[in-house]
């Protein structure tokens, strides 16, 4: 695989399918900032290079027939295509983050020839502006669960889409898809679930507040917090803290700062999300942290103020979307999104009389769709929805 390409995927590591641009790669000038990032696990069977094969895999590269920018309000514009078939299955693809963007990658998990495939960049993120690269401040208006939700309704409604067949996401796209279907449970017909993330304080706690990631990658949690415990001048403080630590560092006036913070953050993240890490990849995703800001600041943003939806709020209205068909696919190593999460979901749609639900827990699988056990599951569930709906 070229350079370019292992750059262009840093994202589906950390969000689920975006991408940096040509612009940013070809910006990168300054080396990478390693020195609160974790040496990896051994890898002597070099699954980095040579991963093992699967049954499934993505489909093949597609070209989009549509683009467009909707004007969702609070200055924003959602940069969106559509490809697949015309007058295929509408299927939505929802990318993590928050503040990860979509790529061509993320059509791939659909048949073209069955699916109509929408895929789009949040608020903030990817091509939608304003980008928060660019806008960091600007980005943030209006940044929140509620109003992300209200902009899938909005493309849907843009595009002339009756019912989305499948709404498919994973990570934070995963929570923002559940939030959706409970909003408006009469608008789809099938939920695809990678990784997911409920919004829990446990979660969130587990990530990025009381060490619960020691447990299996101790050396990138103490990684984690070594870089505020360093950079403090009232560790004490900070150490009960550290979401709110590293959003000071993140919003601070001298670049360095913002910098080292989202090498850290980010490098942290990296650590912890495939199964198999290369630390050659790690090093090249943080050659230029000033691109990753964004993605830091937007993630910190929505774990500090409990994903803008109240305690329980996703486990407490299951019940909204227990008609709906949903496949939930997770990898048995997700370190990033606990395993229990998805158990949960599951255990509470069956409560709740869901006659279609399955839950594949994926052996050898870590966060990341770029895992292929999670493709090859993922896969198969767009496969099985599209039988069932066409």
């Amino acid at each position: 695989m070229r350079v370019f390409d292992r750059t262009l995927i840093i994202a589906v590591l950390l969000f689920g399918s975006s991408i940096l641009t040509a612009e940013s790669f070809t910006a990168m000038a300054s080396s990478a900032s390693l020195n609160y990032v974790s040496k990896p696990a051994s890898d002597a069977a070099s699954q980095v290079g040579s991963p093992v094969k699967y049954p499934v895999e993505l489909y093949p590269e597609i070209d989009a027939y549509e683009e467009g920018m909707l004007d969702v309000g609070d200055g924003h514009k959602l940069a969106y295509d559509v490809s697949g078939n015309p007058t295929g299955i509408p299927a939505v693809f929802l990318h993590g983050g928050p503040g990860g963007g979509v790529s061509p990658r993320s059509r791939r998990f659909f048949d073209p020839k069955k699916y109509k495939i929408v895929i789009f960049d949040q608020r903030g993120s990817g091509k939608s502006s304003p980008n928060a690269s660019d806008d960091l401040e600007g980005s943030l208006v209006g940044n929140n669960t509620p109003e992300l939700v209200a902009d899938i309704d909005k493309l849907r409604r843009h595009l002339k889409i009756d019912k989305w067949g499948v709404v498919l996401g994973g990570s934070w796209g995963s929570t923002l898809a559940l939030a959706y279907a409970q909003a408006y449970p009469n608008d789809m017909k099938a939920l695809i679930l990678r990784g997911v993330f409920l919004f829990g304080n446990d979660e969130v706690d587990y990530l990025f507040t009381n060490g619960g990631t020691y447990g299996q990658s101790p050396a990138a949690w103490e990684s984690y917090c070594k870089y505020i415990e360093d950079s403090s001048d009232d560790w004490e403080r900070e150490k009960k803290n550290l979401l709110g630590a590293y959003w000071e560092r993140l919003n601070s006036g001298d670049l360095s700062v913002r910098n080292a913070a989202a090498s850290a953050f980010v490098g942290y993240e990296l650590s912890i999300s495939k199964t198999y890490i290369d630390s050659a990849f790690i090093e090249e995703c943080l050659a230029t942290p000033s691109l990753l800001i964004p993605f830091a600041v937007m993630e910190v943003q929505y774990m500090r103020n409990n994903g803008f939806m109240h305690r329980g709020q996703l486990l407490d209205n299951v019940d909204k979307i227990s008609h709906l068909k949903v496949a939930i696919c997770h990898g048995r190593a997700d370190y990033v999104c606990q395993p229990q999460a998805a158990w949960r979901l599951y255990k509470a749609l069956q409560k709740e009389g869901c006659k279609d639900v399955n839950l594949e827990i994926v052996a050898g699988a870590g966060h990341s769709d770029s895992e292929p056990g999670l493709v090859d599951a993922m896969v198969r569930a767009s496969d099985k929805f599209a039988a069932e709906l066409s």
